[in-house]
């Protein structure tokens, strides 16, 4: 309770002198409607514009985008962490993809992947990808080679050391790579609708752009924000969950 708390009352104070700035006629209202119109019209009149379709086609290619990026992610920066080899031989070329905007490379990805719902999901996995590797190599390179003598001493096996030494270890550096890769995907998706898409939250923003349709520009907006604090409160739970010798004031 104290930590969904954390979540709702600066959001809200944003949107109160939001409000207060447009009623009051500090704000242009053309370009600067007043929050509480966006919401009526979100839930009154964008239902009608299949705004609804469009959330559900952005969620699903960031799931699946999210999922394989992480997935792929975490257990590369495994790999990279306890071997030095697979370190010498893949950060290099970690170093040199990393820093390539990942919409930049999106007509390349759609060449290869069509312009439908892959080549979303694909862009969403690589920006996931890489700050995922980077938050779990970094962790797993900080744990303290104590844990690894002990289990040296104790002749653990490779696959223990990795599930009761390795992953637990790593875990803050890993749900510090989700919690970037979410907000990343975010992005991405709603910069790849942009084009080469018929439906999707950055579909809904970019059309309403083009015809001036501020009311509805701004819903799509709000329901991205919504999904960027939903995801991260509920990350900060799983993580709560899992990471219980976290310092209490973090938590």
């Amino acid at each position: 309770m104290k930590n969904s708390l954390y979540y709702t009352i600066s959001p809200l104070l944003l949107f109160l002198t939001w409000e207060i700035l447009s009623r009051t006629g500090m704000l242009d209202i053309r370009f600067f409607p007043p929050p509480s119109s966006i919401l009526y019209h979100l839930f009154t009149e964008s239902p009608d514009e299949g705004i609804f379709r469009d959330i559900v086609a952005s969620l699903t290619r960031i799931f699946w985008g999210y999922l394989l990026g992480c997935l792929l992610g975490a257990g590369v920066g495994i790999i990279m962490g306890l071997s030095p080899f697979s370190f010498r031989l893949i950060y290099p070329v970690v170093a040199m993809l990393y820093p390539l905007p990942k919409i930049a490379i999106l007509p390349l990805i759609m060449l290869v992947f069509g312009i439908g719902d892959l080549s979303k999901i694909v862009v969403v996995a690589i920006g996931s990808f890489f700050l995922v590797l980077m938050s779990t190599l970094n962790g797993v390179r900080n744990l303290s080679p104590v844990y690894f003598d002990i289990a040296q001493i104790h002749s653990v096996g490779l696959r223990s050391r990795v599930w009761h030494i390795v992953l637990p270890g790593s875990l803050p550096s890993i749900f510090t790579g989700l919690k970037l890769a979410i907000g990343y995907s975010l992005v991405i998706v709603v910069a790849a609708e942009f084009s080469g898409a018929n439906e999707g939250i950055g579909y809904l923003i970019w059309q309403s752009w083009e015809t001036f349709s501020i009311k509805s520009m701004y819903a799509g907006i709000f329901v991205i924000g919504f999904f960027g604090i939903m995801f991260a409160y509920l990350l900060d739970s799983l993580e709560n969950r899992l990471v219980t010798w976290k310092p209490s004031s973090y938590r």
